[in-house]
């Protein structure tokens, strides 16, 4: 395997170069805005092509060296693509809301998911004993503490780098990181301040297009990077693939 390519061509066909209202701008971007047309400033595409090319290699090289990745998108468009992306990729992602303290407090936040796992073996094993009315009650606790930390059950600590959907959305997620000194790489578009950001990628965050580009080439590059971990263990993935076959020959 190898990082994942893009054109130019692909880009635009997202809409990845269109920006906000020029009314609506913020000065800190005027850099990567190449001009605008009736009214919407147009992202300059030849800077945002090795801007995203360095994210990628970073969302790669974290992964190769055992990193987790932490994908994080709470408006309507990014909350499909975001969860699918980091599924894919065997990542974590938080797409229903930022909770407070996610990374800065995971100790709260660990015993919250602890109470999700424990609520799940409960009804798994037919919440026994239970009245009708707390088994409707754990359900409702199921849901809620499913959709914020569904995501992030499995990961375990802090996650090592944040990819960002929308920053003006996820300040809070930003804000976090940079207390603890997480690296963030964000979709940042002409309404938005870079501020913050370590690897910043110069592009529309509204369209579903550029979204599901942006998550789908992100995965790719976790997944390029969870190769080339397993190649430096020793692990051959077309063995891997085969074993089970093997397996079930001998039974």
């Amino acid at each position: 395997m190898a990082l994942p390519e893009f054109s130019m061509r692909q880009l635009l066909e997202a809409g990845v170069h269109y920006g906000h209202q020029t009314a609506r701008w913020n000065p800190r971007m005027g850099e990567y805005i190449y001009g605008d047309r009736n009214g919407i400033h147009i992202l300059d595409l030849t800077q945002t092509v090795p801007m995203l090319d360095a994210a990628l290699k970073v969302v790669r090289d974290t992964v190769a060296k055992g990193g987790r990745i932490l994908f994080v998108g709470t408006k309507r468009q990014a909350q499909k693509p975001v969860a699918e992306a980091a599924e894919k990729c065997a990542q974590y992602y938080m797409n229903h809301r930022w909770l407070g303290g996610t990374l800065t407090n995971w100790k709260t936040i660990s015993n919250s998911i602890l109470r999700l796992k424990q609520i799940d073996e409960q009804l798994a094993s037919g919440a026994e004993g239970l009245t009708k009315k707390e088994r409707l009650g754990m359900e409702r606790d199921q849901a809620k503490l499913q959709a914020s930390l569904g995501g992030i059950r499995e990961m375990g600590g802090t996650p090592d780098l944040l990819f960002i959907i929308d920053v003006g959305k996820e300040d809070l997620a930003i804000l976090e990181a940079q207390k603890l000194g997480i690296p963030v790489v964000a979709v940042v578009d002409t309404n938005c301040s870079p501020k913050g950001v370590d690897y910043v990628i110069p592009g529309n965050d509204d369209a579903a297009r550029a979204i599901a580009l942006y998550c789908d080439l992100v995965a790719r590059a976790a997944l390029d990077g969870m190769s080339a971990q397993m190649g430096a263990a020793g692990v051959d993935l077309g063995a891997l693939e085969a074993a089970p076959e093997e397996e079930a020959v001998e039974a």
